[in-house]
């Protein structure tokens, strides 16, 4: 503490020898001079050293003197915030938004970071501040505890949050100060008033400028935020996988799984739906000069069927550059030996090289999603090719499964032998994996050939119906649908209502969508459990509950690609609003630096999501091709009623209908 404020004074009493008193000024000013010439020398000198002495100490003493007037003046201010606080409401404190220096165009590591629609007020508040805890020591592996968190724009208070120029200028953005902790989120497009010379204000110009009148807010681009993700993502793979199936953005390293090089062929036709010309072709020149099937290698039949082979067809219909066919047709065959079995039901593993198949070590059983779900690739190989034996293959799996006793109203159980051809372990029926595109796949296929194979869709009715009877509840207290739940399903149901289905698979796909919304939007992260399980009975208030097991978030796509087909058929803009929370939250929680995304552990803890050190290629492959999809204005884009989507998100064209 400082000690009390030392008080110099001397006090001095004059008074008059006969003790009389004066009303008159100028006869005390005059008496008082007598005084002071009766007194001695001495008296004179103690007299003037003791003023000089309190003149200069009066000096020293005015810092303090300010200070003092200076922290009555804050206790004001901070008076009136507390006033504007007890409202609800707080301006932007002056000063706190710097000028960002200019960025070149795919070399930043900072995305576009949030920004609010044009609708709503054009003067921004901050929220109350909410009660800081104490960070953790340490946020995740090394790479990520720079800053605090993984994203790679959260940084400390006053340091800079460089954002992504636009394509039309580059206009600077404008910062607004993250109550949420260590974060400086960037508003694109807010534009700076300029000078009386035309050119771009100072920070100051602009504070001046914002009490006179509202700051103007420009619209995110929300398409070109997901090709600068892409490019992110892209420029982490090339650095430290290139050539290799995944990205490991953390460790900045890579790893293998058939070592075919999946993210970059999973990711051929995004590219090329995205626009990105120079990313195609250094991509194709590997698939040119590197890419080769011809390696002893176990492959998984129904993973490398849907990427692979999907991802290949896809591209060369979508570029005509035969490469890609070629590569299709050369990978198609040597996957065909999986299809040898006593029941033509294939194994689930192709080595690729030796041209042998065999089901998993530790059983002869298929999971019924694998095999039912590799149709429409090899039918369209053999559309192609003019080769039949692609498409007898699969079909013969069709008609099998169509045929199989075991089914409950439509529902398939999880896995088949492939020896005997029949059902095993019949007593589980889900939605989820194991089982889950097995449905989607028989709406597909109808569409794919021009909606003539009825038993295709005589099954898929009856495993809808089923669904409602068997597989639908309500959570309580929200009265949430859930179908133990799979994300895929609200767009699957929504095409099928396009083309001429019961509207009511409309009316349950809206509901099972919001779900799945609800799924990101109670997390806090915003991004959603592998895993949740819903609440029948009010025993928490919480519709939606997380084991810590399963609170891992893996990059998955299947929630925006329900968005996606959702605001194709319906035009309703929450479904887009939905997706660009989706894609922040990617961006804020999984963003590494250095490139790339990674999947998280914990997607309950925002300053610990626990970064998993991976990426997915379906990331590159679906994730983002949705995103843009469903922020594209261009319906012809990948029309709906041309294409179809394979499981893995490749485009497939629709047959032309034949007399």
């Amino acid at each position: 503490m400082y000690s009390p404020q030392r008080k110099d004074f001397v006090s001095l009493t004059l008074g008059d020898q006969h003790s009389r008193s004066y009303t008159n000024g100028k006869h005390r000013r005059q008496s008082c001079w007598r005084k002071w010439k009766q007194l001695s020398r001495l008296q004179h000198s103690l007299i003037l050293f003791l003023l000089a002495f309190l003149f200069i100490c009066g000096i020293l003493s005015y810092p303090s003197l300010t200070e003092q007037w200076r922290g009555l003046s804050d206790r004001s201010l901070k008076e009136d915030w507390v006033e504007l606080d007890n409202r609800g409401l707080r301006p932007i404190p002056p000063g706190l938004v710097p000028k960002l220096p200019p960025v070149v165009p795919g070399v930043q590591d900072v995305p576009p970071e949030v920004m609010p629609e044009t609708q709503r007020p054009s003067i921004p508040l901050l929220p109350k501040p909410p009660a800081m805890r104490k960070p953790p020591s340490k946020r995740g592996p090394p790479a990520l505890q720079k800053r605090g968190n993984v994203s790679d724009w959260q940084v400390k208070d006053g340091e800079e949050a460089m954002v992504k120029r636009e394509e039309d200028g580059g206009k600077e953005a404008k910062t607004v100060i993250s109550w949420r902790g260590t974060m400086i989120e960037a508003e694109q497009g807010t534009e700076l008033q300029s000078t009386a010379h035309g050119k771009e204000g100072t920070v100051a110009d602009a504070e001046e400028a914002a009490d006179l009148k509202p700051v103007t807010v420009k619209a995110v681009d929300r398409a070109e935020a997901v090709r600068e993700a892409f490019r992110h993502a892209w420029k982490g793979y090339k650095a430290f996988a290139w050539g290799h199936d995944e990205l490991k953005p953390i460790s900045k390293t890579h790893g293998e799984w058939f070592g075919l090089g999946l993210t970059l062929i999973d990711a051929l036709d995004t590219m090329w739906i995205l626009g990105l010309k120079d990313e195609f072709a250094e991509a194709r020149k590997w698939v040119e000069t590197e890419l080769s099937f011809s390696k002893n290698v176990d492959v998984n039949l129904f993973e490398s069927t849907i990427r692979i082979l999907g991802g290949l067809l896809s591209t060369y219909h979508l570029t005509g550059d035969t490469l890609f066919l070629d590569k299709a047709k050369d990978i198609g065959f040597r996957l065909m030996p999986a299809f040898k079995t006593p029941s033509k039901i294939p194994y689930s593993d192709v080595n690729i090289g030796k041209g042998t198949a065999h089901p998993p070590r530790w059983t002869t059983d298929s999971t019924v999603a694998e095999v039912t779900s590799i149709q429409l690739e090899f039918r369209e190989l053999s559309r192609l090719t003019q080769d039949p034996q692609y498409q007898n293959a699969v079909e013969e799996v069709t008609k099998q499964v169509h045929r199989l006793e075991g089914k409950r109203d439509g529902l398939v159980p999880m896995f088949i032998n492939t020896n005997s051809g029949k059902f095993t372990r019949r007593g589980a029926f889900t939605l989820g994996a194991r089982a889950d595109s097995y449905y989607e796949y028989l709406l597909k296929q109808w569409l794919q050939g021009g909606k003539k194979e009825t038993e295709l869709l005589e099954d898929y009715l009856q495993a809808i119906e089923g669904v409602k009877k068997n597989l639908l509840r309500q959570t309580s207290p929200g009265k949430l649908t859930f179908d133990h739940l799979v994300c895929f399903l609200p767009g699957t149901l929504a095409l099928g209502a396009h083309n001429g289905l019961p509207a009511d698979h409309m009316d349950l796909a809206v509901q099972l969508v919001e779900t799945c919304h609800q799924m990101y939007a109670q997390m806090e992260t915003g991004l959603s459990p592998e895993i949740a399980h819903f609440n029948l009975q009010s025993n928490n208030g919480r519709d939606i509950d997380v084991k810590p097991a399963d609170r891992h978030n893996l990059l998955r796509p299947e929630t925006v690609e329900s968005l996606f087909y959702m605001y194709r058929f319906t035009k309703d803009s929450k479904y887009r609003d939905w997706g660009w929370d989706i894609l922040q939250s990617f961006n804020k929680y999984t963003r590494v630096p250095s490139g790339g995304y990674t999947s998280i552990g914990n997607v309950r803890d925002p300053l610990n999501p626990a970064p998993r050190d991976k990426m997915e290629s379906f990331f590159l492959g679906e994730t983002l091709k949705y995103l843009f999809l469903l922020f594209s204005d261009d319906n012809e884009l990948i029309s709906l009623d041309k294409y179809v989507f394979n499981t893995e998100a490749h485009p497939l064209p629709i047959w032309p209908s034949t007399s």
